[in-house]
């Protein structure tokens, strides 16, 4: 069997059926949406009423009475006035680990720093600079979210000059990533655009991956004898 689409899929199991036995029609309805639009390493989405109400086509208080039945029938729960978290009992993708408690303060560390020392680009034993800036993002509280989709911002751009010069110095601090979190904040797009921002920094970095290898790999001319 294959995808006609490669994107904008769900996987659709257990979960789905049983949040289909508990739901009304119109709460089941705004579930699937947000079940599609969720982050796939959390289940997390971020809520903006009217863009929910345009897309359904209900009116902002439907959704407003929908979101309050989810958490009331416990199959999504509130992270902040504007995020919202499909319980695991309703979520069929393993999470990240530590999204279950990302509350605290080491949890929330630990994340940013995977986070942040996954790239190729990135050159750090992860500071004690670093460490008291991502304890600051807490205390200000960027979610991990907000936190992640300002990483791939970051990345993409700094991959694609990277691409393009064919050369450049690595990410060495948290801190090359602090200004971007105000550009996602003001952002106003849907959740499926950070997707198609965490695929194309893939897409990059697996690119630049390929072309160190290939520079690495590359024989030096033999000198010319006589």
């Amino acid at each position: 069997m294959k995808l006609k689409y490669s994107s904008g899929w769900f996987a659709a199991g257990r979960e789905v059926r049983l949040a289909a036995t508990v739901l009304s029609d119109s709460a089941f309805k705004l579930f699937v949406w947000m079940c599609l639009h969720a982050e796939r390493n959390s289940g997390r989405l971020q809520l903006v009423i009217a863009d929910l109400a345009r897309s359904l086509r209900k009116t902002e208080d439907d959704i407003g009475v929908g979101i309050d039945e989810l958490v009331r029938a416990g199959i999504c729960r509130l992270r902040a006035p504007n995020s919202i978290e499909i319980e695991d009992s309703f979520w069929p993708y393993c999470r990240d680990p530590g999204e279950s408690d990302l509350d605290h303060p080491v949890a929330y560390v630990t994340a940013l720093r995977r986070l942040f020392l996954r790239p190729a680009c990135v050159s750090s034993s992860f500071s004690a600079a670093d460490q008291r800036l991502a304890l600051a993002w807490r205390a200000r509280g960027v979610s991990l979210e907000r936190a992640e989709r300002a990483i791939y911002l970051g990345l993409a751009r700094k991959y694609a000059a990277l691409l393009n010069h064919g050369h450049g110095s690595p990410i060495t601090a948290l801190s090359y990533f602090a200004n971007l979190l105000g550009e996602v904040d003001r952002a106003d797009v849907s959740p499926q655009y950070w997707h198609h921002v965490k695929q194309r920094a893939d897409q990059f970095e697996r690119r630049w991956r390929a072309l160190k290898t290939a520079t690495t790999h590359k024989s030096p001319p033999h000198p010319e004898t006589k």
